[in-house]
């Protein structure tokens, strides 16, 4: 039985309603073998448009500490919460994490000090009750960084700032350059809601995992293939896939170690999961062992709802000129 939830606008006070009340949710359990639709092969048919459009926080915030999932009243509140802070017309677009905390602190409005959209595009986010998408460690916070990864990060850091300007293209970062966000994509404004939408096309021998934003486009062999040579790296890595019983796991190496703030080296080795656990859902696991970067694999968890939205072109390329031209043209300037 829930208790009665008191809300105010007291963050102090937000923060212990959701410390001391209530009962966690249940997490939602796989859906029986017969009912999960599958291909003439008898493997789950992972195939259609999935979108993932919950406003989970990457990392678990410090007010949530030790509560894995939120009651049915907390997730309830939550989202009037955001509702009621992006829809106001003085809130600008804000990546999950953002969503959450607004909602969680009760925030009037939020502002991100850079946006250039309105909040108008994240009104499809919603809260569920989960506090993080680490799953592993359970603490949900991401390990401690290696001496390398601090560096890698410092430095990720300095060129999204401006106080690293870049001399050329080649140090402007990937995403700016549209040619990739990471793989995967499992934080920041590009994880969920507009940019969280997903095609998947199966085979006997081939799954293909398409992303609309930025048209990245990943296929995984499933005929235990070996890895290509270990002196070949590639943005996205070198993926194979096989199934587990009725999940589909995905080993990718050989990657460049030129991806996003999360900072992974070229040493990077991610095991995806993807198991059908519902007509209409998908659990995407994933697990991130680097040991130049993080001192321990981790593991995070995004949630896949079927869709019947269309996937649309992303107008982003890498000779997008214009916007080249003016990121370089205004670092010539300051340097005059």
């Amino acid at each position: 039985m829930f208790s009665r939830l008191t809300f105010t606008t007291s963050f102090l006070a937000a923060a212990l309603a959701f410390t001391v009340h209530g009962q966690p949710a249940p997490a939602r359990k796989p859906a029986a073998a017969k009912a999960i639709p599958r291909t003439p092969d008898g493997h789950p048919d992972l195939q259609g448009n999935w979108v993932n459009n919950f406003a989970t926080p990457f990392e678990r915030p410090k007010e949530l500490e030790g509560r894995q999932f939120l009651t049915d009243d907390e997730v309830a509140e939550l989202n009037r919460r955001a509702k009621k802070i992006f829809t106001s017309g003085d809130s600008d677009a804000a990546a999950p994490d953002a969503y959450f905390l607004s909602a969680l602190r009760n925030l009037p409005q939020y502002k991100s000090g850079g946006a250039t959209d309105s909040a108008e595009r994240v009104t499809e986010l919603t809260i569920d009750n989960r506090t993080s998408l680490i799953i592993d460690p359970p603490d949900g916070k991401l390990p401690a960084l290696t001496e390398a990864g601090q560096r890698r990060r410092a430095a990720y850091g300095r060129s999204r700032s401006g106080t690293g300007n870049p001399s050329g293209p080649k140090e402007v970062a990937p995403g700016d350059r549209c040619i990739t966000f990471g793989v995967p994509r499992v934080n920041g404004v590009y994880s969920a809601g507009l940019h969280g939408y997903y095609q998947i096309v199966q085979t006997r021998d081939h799954v293909l995992l398409f992303s609309e934003n930025i048209h990245e486009t990943r296929i995984f062999p499933l005929d235990e293939r070996p890895h290509l040579p270990a002196a070949i790296h590639t943005w996205s890595g070198d993926s194979r896939g096989h199934w587990e019983h009725d999940t589909l796991v995905v080993d990718t190496t050989n990657f460049n170690g030129e991806l996003n703030s999360l900072g992974a080296s070229e040493n990077f080795h991610l095991i995806e999961r993807f198991s059908r656990v519902a007509p209409d859902e998908i659990r995407y696991e994933m697990t991130f062992d680097d040991p130049s970067t993080w001192t321990k694999p981790w593991t995070a968890m995004i949630r896949l709802k079927r869709t019947d939205e269309r996937l649309y072109e992303f107008a982003c390329h890498e000779g997008n000129a214009l916007i080249m031209q003016t990121i370089l043209s205004g670092n010539r300037a300051n340097q005059r």
